[in-house]
């Protein structure tokens, strides 16, 4: 399971609907793997808008991987003016802000490359753990918790 899909992903137990602590799930007992993949930073580019950086560093930080992780969300800095000395960013010679090739290369090891082959995904609110076996977590619920 890719840390990119984990990143998108809540409790699914229905008194978890309305809680903040139900994302992002915590990984338990994971064992990580990295496959290499073809380095595309369009697409890095291009999802980052869409990834919840708390939650990503929450991730990180747990599985001890925040030196992947910038400072900052890149998309922040894109955001909001920023001065000239600013790694994760500048201008392009159209004007226009993008995201520096090295943080881009580190993002797309940490959220396309690392995987977490098996362990458990907890919610933060009820406990509930989801397994994680082989590369692909068991979503299913007990009909109980339905």
């Amino acid at each position: 399971m890719k840390l990119l899909t984990t990143n998108f992903l809540t409790c699914a137990v229905k008194a978890c609907k309305s809680s903040p602590d139900s994302f992002p799930l915590h990984f338990k007992d994971a064992t990580l793997e990295r496959t290499e993949i073809d380095y595309n930073p369009l697409f890095v580019r291009n999802i980052l808008p869409r990834v919840n950086w708390d939650a990503l560093t929450t991730t990180a930080t747990e599985l001890g991987l925040q030196a992947l992780l910038p400072a900052t969300n890149p998309v922040e800095t894109i955001d909001s003016p920023s001065p000239a000395t600013d790694e994760a960013a500048g201008p392009n010679d159209d004007g226009k802000d993008v995201v520096d090739d090295e943080v881009l290369k580190k993002l797309h090891s940490l959220l396309l490359e690392t995987g977490v082959v098996e362990g458990k995904l907890v919610c933060g609110n009820c406990g509930f753990e989801y397994p994680i076996k082989e590369g692909v977590g068991n979503f299913l619920l007990p009909a109980h918790l339905v």
